[in-house]
């Protein structure tokens, strides 16, 4: 496995947009705005509860992080690097078994939890069966299904045992996967029989560097340092989490310095982030995309040629040009071409709206007097959904509006926020499948698995195949790539996978994500890894 992701390129740009201001300055060196030890965060959506094993997008993740710990994490290059676990298992160190069948997990010793019991391997094997647990609303249960029992012959070894090889276990186990989530606490999770909606949801006890203080809800998160942190007491004294839903306010706060990291912007923020005095703008390559999603569930979207022909009106370089300022690049599949995986050889649809029409007449559609189409009497009308929250997205939404308009297509587009839109099953709108097609981005794993998106038997609940795809080439060719360790084999593996997505278009990749962070340069220590932006808050200071 140490192989596998010392070929992750994830290299990190630092852009400085920092400007000479009016402000003075302390002995120390920060500006006078800046409150010594205390950070500020600005946060679009509220995270629905605050127990990781419900975390459903980058927001839980980063928040939930600060709470928790997995067993391994990544290094901004996208290493593996252990956190919990005291080494990361490998084939080479013993850790992962000849026949790849046994994962050995030996955990630090003298961890506890923040209520000061002791973290043990029982904490590992009760979160792998809470992650099992039916009754349990996890959005993704990818890898964690791969494990047929665990092992615990002492407190500080946990012994995993497979139902076949798998390629990604130590990323997808706990680690820095595209469903990063983290060790929980037996000895106050094991008497509920789901934790759906228990008060330890909204009074998190976890092992990371900071517990929570106070959740004011709709307003803020309070939190401040975990003492009997394994690493030793963070740097920072307080992190206050403001949920502003709308950029344009948290753009304001961060201009007025009444926050000190603006959490994930949207590219319509660009130019004004760049015209800000004492700001500084972190953009880190990352295994994400931002594209739309077709339900093929729904019919038309379950016609091949009717996904073709969405795909052909598209013109994603105009949306390239127009949403994100020339900070991206244009996606030719989903995996990027900074990873080993990639496919530069893979069918691109170019855009191509003639052609989309000749598809859609060729599939039974014709043009009424106002130039929409229809079918039998039903006209093509599409529902798009995105989180309204985000700026470029409703921006983007409105652009494919008009492009599919064109070829005579009609959409409809509603947003959610969010906790909504992201939210697992029953509740989320993608994981209950309410659409047709969803405006979105992805953040994937250090590994190039992207089986979570596109196999059959990760189709919602308990999966993130939104698009509903089921193709058995598609489970042949990821099977392949998921049961052999060798690079080879899987490169081979992707190569077909992400033909198949040009063939198939389950969904239409637009660009490979750069993430912008929006900080105060006194923001110490801020160095985001490909998955997770706070993997190292222990050392951050401010």
């Amino acid at each position: 496995m140490k192989r596998l992701v010392a070929l992750v390129i994830a290299a990190s740009v630092i852009a400085g947009c920092s400007k000479a201001g009016t402000d003075t300055t302390s002995a120390t060196g920060e500006h006078s705005w800046t409150k010594p030890g205390v950070l500020r965060i600005a946060i679009q959506s509220e995270p629905k509860n605050l127990n990781m094993l419900l975390a459903s997008n980058t927001t839980d993740n980063m928040v939930d992080r600060l709470i928790f710990d997995p067993l391994t994490t990544a290094d901004p290059q996208g290493k593996i690097v252990p956190a919990l676990a005291e080494v990361v298992p490998t084939t080479e160190n013993g850790g992962i078994s000849k026949d790849g069948l046994t994962v050995t997990y030996h955990l630090r010793k003298g961890v506890k939890w923040s209520d000061g019991v002791p973290l043990t391997s029982k904490d590992v094997k009760f979160s792998w069966q809470a992650m099992m647990n039916p009754n349990n609303n996890v959005v993704s249960r990818h890898g964690f299904d791969e494990i047929r029992s665990i092992d615990t012959p002492d407190d500080t070894t946990a012994i995993l045992h497979l139902k076949e090889k798998f390629a990604p276990i130590v990323t997808a186990f706990f680690g820095e996967s595209d469903s990063p989530f983290a060790i929980v606490p037996e000895h106050l999770l094991a008497k509920y029989p789901d934790v759906n909606r228990i008060p330890y949801n909204n009074e998190p006890v976890g092992s990371g560097p900071f517990k929570l203080s106070e959740w004011v809800k709709g307003d803020h998160i309070t939190l401040v340092p975990n003492a009997d942190y394994y690493q030793g007491a963070p740097k920072l004294k307080q992190i206050v989490i403001h949920i502003i839903p709308d950029e344009n306010t948290s753009l304001n706060e961060l201009q007025t310095h009444d926050i000190d990291w603006m959490f994930e912007p949207s590219y319509a923020t660009y130019a004004a982030l760049r015209a800000m005095q004492d700001v500084t703008v972190h953009y880190n390559n990352i295994n994400g995309y931002e594209g739309v999603q077709l339900n093929t569930s729904h019919p038309p979207l379950d016609d091949k040629n009717v996904r073709l022909a969405i795909t052909l009106a598209i013109n994603k370089q105009r949306l390239l040009d127009t949403l994100t300022f020339g900070q991206q690049k244009l996606a030719t599949e989903d995996l990027p071409d900074f990873m080993w995986a990639y496919n530069k050889d893979v069918t691109v649809n170019a855009f191509d709206p003639a052609k989309a029409k000749q598809l859609l007449a060729a599939e039974g559609y014709t043009a009424g007097a106002n130039g929409m189409l229809s079918k039998g009497g039903a006209p093509l009308s599409l529902l798009l959904v995105s989180n309204g929250s985000n700026a470029t997205r409703k921006k983007a939404a409105v652009l494919i509006q008009q492009m599919l308009h064109e070829v005579g297509i009609d959409v409809q587009i509603k947003y959610f926020d969010g906790a909504t839109l992201f939210a697992p099953a029953p509740l989320g709108i993608l994981q209950t499948g309410k659409f047709d097609l969803g405006l979105s981005g992805w953040f994937a794993g250090i590994d190039p698995d992207n089986s979570s998106n596109f196999v059959s038997t990760n189709i919602p609940p308990g999966g993130y195949n939104y698009t509903r795809y089921k193709s058995a080439a598609m489970d042949a060719a990821q099977h392949q790539a998921l049961t052999n360790y060798d690079i080879p084999t899987r490169t081979k593996a992707y190569a077909t996978i992400e033909e198949l997505l040009a063939t198939d278009n389950p969904q239409i990749f637009f660009w490979w994500d750069r993430q912008a962070q929006a900080v105060s340069p006194d923001f110490k220590g801020f160095d985001p890894n490909p998955v997770t932006e706070s993997w190292n808050a222990s050392t951050w200071s401010i």
